[in-house]
């Protein structure tokens, strides 16, 4: 709850239209009913903010479907991991299991992400772990990927980890194929990215966790400034979440080192969202997105449902010549 309120304040601040994504982990954790109603309240309680609500890393059909006759309406389809959520699957399973998923959301009028090439790093129980750089996205595989699948956007690996353990000091070339990013946007003009793995993990956010009794290990994550070369370069997604999870635990470890005859939760839990707002601001300043919520009217999906039907919504990519 004090999560979904976090980027709705922070969306309210900025006037930020917003994608509110949810986990396999996190439905498990909060149950998808109450998940559900949170964002539908927060949806409620700002009707002047956009907001699409995503299922993150969906492992199979089934978890996707499941999402779909929820109210998601938008899922993502990361077949480039076997349904264990561990295991590289070859390109021709994830081809299967994506264009599966966006058959049948297409159906419905749900958008589609699709990923080609893995991660690295574990984060919710997901993730092949490694440094990032054992399956960096090819940019033909890409190409063919988008082709066959007709996704509504594509999650490439380019280096980036799940959780806060990303990089071993900042990060070059060398780690962060930025770009394979842009030889790939180069083929696939209209095509839109996800950058996957995207939190900055800045050190002052380390630095207050440590400093009230945290044992963080020293870490960099994907520069702000290289998110802002990604937007330049077809990006339109950028998964967030480590930086939330470091504000917001840095705040409670603040309010009990402090405080420690404090029990109420109250008590951490405000400053912790308010720690978190402050940090989800500041991304869609710096992400480009403050100031656009009056941009968009939504659209029901039974529209977008007909317009997938009728060929007025194209997901097939325009390819660019090499």
């Amino acid at each position: 709850m004090e999560q979904i309120q976090a980027i709705m304040a922070a969306a309210k601040e900025t006037r930020s239209p917003v994608i509110i994504q949810a986990s396999r982990g996190a439905r498990q954790f909060a149950q998808d009913l109450y998940l559900f109603k949170l964002i539908q309240a927060a949806a409620e309680l700002n009707p002047e903010i956009p907001i699409a609500m995503h299922q993150d890393h969906g492992n199979s059909f089934e978890t996707c479907k499941s999402a779909i006759e929820l109210g998601y309406t938008s899922v993502m389809m990361d077949g480039s991991l076997k349904e264990d959520g561990k295991t590289p699957a070859s390109f021709e399973e994830n081809v299967a299991v994506t264009k599966k998923v966006v058959d049948y959301a297409h159906e419905r009028g749900v958008t589609v992400e699709g990923e080609i090439g893995v991660l690295g790093g574990v984060e919710d129980g997901h993730g092949a772990g490694g440094t990032g750089l054992e399956h960096i996205t090819d940019p033909d595989q890409a190409v063919e990927f988008a082709e066959l699948t007709g996704v509504d956007a594509l999650a490439i690996a380019i280096g980036t980890s799940h959780g806060a353990y990303k990089f071993t000091k900042k990060p070059d070339g060398s780690v962060l194929k930025m770009d394979v990013l842009i030889a790939i946007h180069k083929r696939l003009p209209n095509t839109h990215l996800v950058m996957h793995g995207s939190s900055s993990v800045p050190k002052d956010l380390q630095d207050v966790v440590n400093k009230y009794g945290g044992k963080l290990k020293e870490t960099w994550g994907v520069p702000v400034e290289e998110i802002q070369l990604g937007i330049r370069n077809g990006v339109r997604k950028v998964n967030v979440d480590t930086d939330n999870r470091l504000a917001m635990t840095g705040a409670i470890r603040k309010v009990l080192w402090e405080t420690p005859e404090k029990f109420d939760p109250r008590d951490y839990m405000k400053p912790a969202r308010e720690a978190m707002q402050k940090v989800v601001a500041q991304r869609m300043t710096q992400f480009g997105q403050a100031g656009h919520a009056s941009d968009y009217s939504p659209v029901p999906i039974a529209e977008i449902a007909k317009g997938y039907a009728d060929g007025s919504l194209v997901t097939k990519p325009l390819v660019a010549a090499r």
